[in-house]
């Protein structure tokens, strides 16, 4: 299916190596996958992320490496039915089609890169008291959800994003980690790539649909984790073009990647992850009937 469409003129693929030049204005008459404008985009570009990211590793890890994967992407949906829909539709649409995987590659990284990128802030910003409390609802505490948190993505080996969800229909909290392309919405189950593959057998790490692992009753047994759908509220990149580049191998919490991982904890946006965890199905359950 994806033949005509890969079939690229070598002058089209050699144009993404300028991509973050002309992005906003050269593809978006014709594609429907643009190039997001953060907040505060133009201090980062002038002066990086106050605090957590140069403005070379913002300019390598967002300018160009989010242009590079929406460039792609266009290419391999432009004149398709594919332009018509968002990343996160075509993550969830095409999840299970192992003939899609390119397609569904470019749409997941791209998505969770920005998902990563507009969550931060140029400056401190304190855990709202209502998430802080939803923290300790969901068995954890802000500063237990943070050791957890960092753990998980200090031992994440080899590139992904590790997640706050929040689980419905309850709107508990749980962390989340995913691998290389790997997505965390329940719809994409056969793509979550919940587990490294370099400790899990394959036949155990999955991640491509396969019918033999439905069960007699016609249901699927590798659903979402604990089989339950999930909205993510904010994530982080581990992904090594995000880190190496500021802090290297060694640093000041006995290695670049963990130095890299406290500082962005404190350059997270809670306000923007309060908002999504209102505005997920599983907020108007049993935390939000709770007021401090």
């Amino acid at each position: 299916m994806l033949q005509p469409l890969l079939r690229r003129p070598q002058s089209s693929l050699r144009a993404a190596a300028s991509i973050a030049n002309g992005f906003r204005s050269g593809l978006q008459h014709r594609s429907l996958h643009l190039m997001p404008q953060l907040r505060h985009e133009s201090l980062y570009a002038d002066q990086g992320i106050p605090g957590f990211m140069s403005p070379d590793t913002f300019r390598i890890s967002w300018r160009e490496y989010q242009a590079y994967l929406i460039y792609k992407l266009n290419l391999l949906t432009e004149d398709s039915t594919f332009a018509q829909m968002d990343t996160v539709s075509l993550v969830k649409t095409y999840a299970k089609d192992r003939k899609m995987a390119p397609i569904f590659n470019y749409a997941s990284m791209a998505h969770n890169n920005h998902f990563f990128f507009n969550g931060l802030s140029p400056e401190h910003v304190p855990i709202p008291n209502k998430l802080a409390h939803d923290m300790v609802e969901s068995g954890s505490s802000p500063e237990s959800m943070k050791q957890d948190f960092l753990a998980a993505a200090s031992a994440q080996f080899g590139g992904g994003f590790v997640w706050l969800v929040s689980q419905n229909p309850t709107g508990l909290l749980k962390i989340m980690c995913t691998y290389s392309a790997g997505t965390p919405y329940s719809e994409a189950f056969a793509r979550q790539q919940p587990v490294d593959t370099n400790t899990e057998p394959a036949k155990k790490a999955g991640g491509w649909y396969d019918p033999a692992s439905f069960s007699d009753r016609g249901g699927p047994v590798n659903i979402a984790p604990g089989g339950i759908q999930v909205t993510p509220l904010l994530c982080v990149n581990t992904w090594e073009h995000a880190w190496l580049y500021d802090y290297g191998f060694g640093g000041q919490y006995g290695g670049g990647k963990d130095e890299y991982l406290e500082r962005w904890w404190d350059r997270v946006n809670w306000n923007v992850v309060e908002n999504a965890h209102k505005e997920s199905p599983g907020y108007s359950g049993r935390l939000n009937s709770r007021t401090l």
